[in-house]
């Protein structure tokens, strides 16, 4: 019986998830729902256990979401991410339009945009250029995805994502960890992208297939002469990434920063029930929040011609704090639902089974199948992340430590894996991104589905390089 609740409360999300319905509202629900059969009392795992987890999830990933909003923010509405796509586009053409998306997307996301924002200013671009080769439009989520939620976002080392950031505070790693291992993933993703949908569009362009009769939803973007140079526009995302890597100084320079290791003792005395155990813990969410803010500054300054002329920075600002806490909730409500998921009694079997693997195949093979599992029934790649790592990251680093495998590349493949088959049908960014180019999921979902597919054996082919070349 309680293995059927749990069934029901996952299902149940998932369908009403994949309606429509916000998870923010229906999540606490069905966590309710899962526990009908446990030994727990619904109102305690409500109040308790649901909260207390999203509190968690709060407490520690908040700056990151509110920051990274003000900066994106800044960077749409001042023109500059526009001048920086745009650029991109403009420089490899018609002929490249695949990659000039895929391309165009990552210089974004790696600059540290929030996802959505990145798909919003890229979609226009990539309706332009694809319009102009004429390949079909179904085609072009499908590189906006892989170009947005793939390799970007947790695989390039030092990405400012959320995905890339959540490991860090388990494993006490920074941003720019195992960067071997990040730059092959990004090989096999980029590639597995550009070669499909290539494939794709020189099959079905041969068949007669052509862009399409499409009504855009969106009105067409015009380059404005107010739009800082491409130049100015890139420097704030350059900025995101050199502040961040002196900041967190994974490569331990001694002319790097370093995070005082004694700064939280004064905080001890209050006995606060959420504080993290070390620096560690903490330091890549310090550095990255400062980075942000910092370049965040610079934004505002380049493209401060359009903000002047239009109501000032202060609207745009009090938007972008407003809109990350309904992302932030959004997120932290998956994790809170998988939470008590994983705290049932019933659930008990499957968690043993999940960590059995790693007495048989490793830590890694473990890490890569429970993240796997955990970001398909969330439909999101950093709350499944944050489940996995929850359950089970304790053991895995114990593991991983004692068989001589760095933590570093625990953090990495953890990351890699969030992204294997995040993009089921309820995924709440994949609703978001069809949407916004004016498609459906019968229209568009056929090829996500396939490179989902292919890429879901990219973090398995990530373990494997690691064991066979010891590289990192």
């Amino acid at each position: 019986m309680e293995a059927l609740c749990i069934g029901i409360g996952i299902c149940g999300l998932m369908y009403l998830a994949y309606r429509g319905w916000s998870i923010i509202l229906i999540a606490p629900f069905f966590a309710m729902a899962a526990a009908l059969a446990s030994e727990f009392n619904i109102l305690p795992v409500y109040t308790e256990l649901y909260m207390t987890r999203l509190a968690e999830y709060l407490k520690t990933y908040y700056p990151v979401f509110l920051f990274g909003a003000i900066f994106a923010r800044l960077m749409e509405k001042g023109g500059l991410a526009s001048s920086v796509a745009g650029k991109i586009v403009e420089v490899l053409g018609e002929k490249r339009a695949v990659l000039a998306v895929l391309l165009g997307c990552a210089a974004l996301t790696y600059g540290g945009l929030s996802v959505f924002v990145v798909a919003f200013v890229m979609y226009p671009f990539g309706a332009v250029v694809f319009k102009k080769a004429d390949i079909p439009k179904r085609l072009l989520p499908a590189a906006l995805w892989v170009g947005i939620f793939s390799f970007a976002m947790v695989a390039l080392p030092g990405t400012p994502q959320i995905q890339n950031i959540i490991p860090s505070a388990y494993f006490g790693t920074s941003t720019w960890a195992a960067p071997g291992i990040g730059l092959f993933a990004s090989i096999l993703f980029l590639a597995i992208g550009w070669g499909w949908v290539t494939y794709r569009a020189k099959k079905l362009m041969a068949a007669g297939e052509g862009y399409g009769a499409h009504t855009e939803q969106q009105k067409k973007r015009r380059t404005s002469r107010l739009n800082p140079a491409w130049q100015w526009s890139l420097v704030p995302l350059v900025m995101v990434i050199v502040i961040n890597v002196i900041l967190s100084n994974p490569f331990h320079w001694d002319w790097g920063f370093h995070w005082d290791e004694k700064s939280l003792e004064a905080f001890l005395p209050f006995h606060l029930a959420l504080i993290a155990a070390h620096v560690g813990k903490v330091q890549a969410i310090w550095s990255i929040s400062v980075a942000l803010v910092i370049s965040s500054l610079a934004a505002a300054w380049i493209g401060r011609r359009k903000f002047l002329i239009a109501d000032g920075f202060l609207p745009q600002i009090n938007y972008a704090a407003i809109s990350s806490t309904a992302a932030v909730l959004n997120v932290a409500s998956g994790f809170a639902f998988g939470s008590v998921i994983v705290s049932m009694p019933g659930f008990l079997p499957i968690k043993d089974l999940l960590l059995g693997m790693c007495d048989s195949a490793g830590p890694l093979f473990s890490a890569v199948v429970t993240t796997n599992i955990m970001a398909g029934l969330t439909g999101s790649a950093s709350g499944g992340l944050t489940i996995a790592l929850s359950m089970l990251g304790e053991q895995w680093a114990a593991m991983a430590q004692a068989g001589g495998i760095p933590l570093d590349v625990l953090h990495r493949i953890t990351a890699i894996a969030s992204v294997g088959i995040d993009p089921v049908p309820h995924c709440g960014a994949l609703v978001t991104l069809l949407a916004i180019c004016g498609l459906t999921h019968r229209e568009s979902y056929y090829d996500i589905a396939v490179i989902m597919l292919m890429k879901f054996f990219v973090p398995f082919l990530c373990v494997l390089f690691y064991l066979t070349t010891g590289i990192c």
